[in-house]
């Protein structure tokens, strides 16, 4: 490589919970460096998961957990040209890759939901994806779906 590898930053941890997966998720889903307006979302979709599975002897922030480890997924597809033709070779992800594509998919997917607020519409979605359904949910049976059906073209991995 010519350039040299960048550091990776440090994420502070939420000052509700002290999680660093907290902080990630909030990154994520500000806009425009509104940091506090996606804190307030993030922690006000929470007490709405908390209100809507009093049944459920976990927290909402356990809830939310198993919600973001049911949507990452393991294997993902990457184009790889070979002789004029193009592959959909199968590879796994990094680690930090998985957390980031589960996350991503769990905030696009609560986005393109239909509901009054952020909070609701995010709340909606990781109750779903707790449940396994939901829009993240499927697209990461989806991509495993894919990986499987190009599984032939596995010996193209780099």
């Amino acid at each position: 490589m010519r350039k040299a590898k960048p550091k990776k930053r440090i994420v502070l941890p939420d000052p509700v919970f002290g999680d660093q997966k907290v902080s990630k998720f909030v990154n994520h889903l500000m806009y425009d460096g509104k940091k506090s307006i996606s804190y307030k979302i993030f922690y006000s979709a929470l007490e709405i998961v908390g209100q809507k599975m009093k049944d459920q002897e976990k927290s909402p922030l356990e809830i939310w957990k198993t919600a973001l480890e049911k949507v990452t997924p393991q294997v993902e597809v990457k184009s790889r040209r070979i002789g004029g033709a193009t592959f959909q070779v199968p590879t796994e992800i990094r680690p930090d890759r998985k957390e980031s594509v589960s996350m991503k998919n769990l905030i696009n997917y609560a986005r393109k939901r239909g509901g009054k607020t952020m909070a609701d519409k995010l709340a909606a979605e990781i109750m779903d994806a707790f449940n396994e359904q939901g829009g993240a949910f499927k697209r990461k049976e989806d991509m495993h779906r894919m990986a499987e059906a190009n599984r032939a073209f596995a010996h193209f991995r780099f």
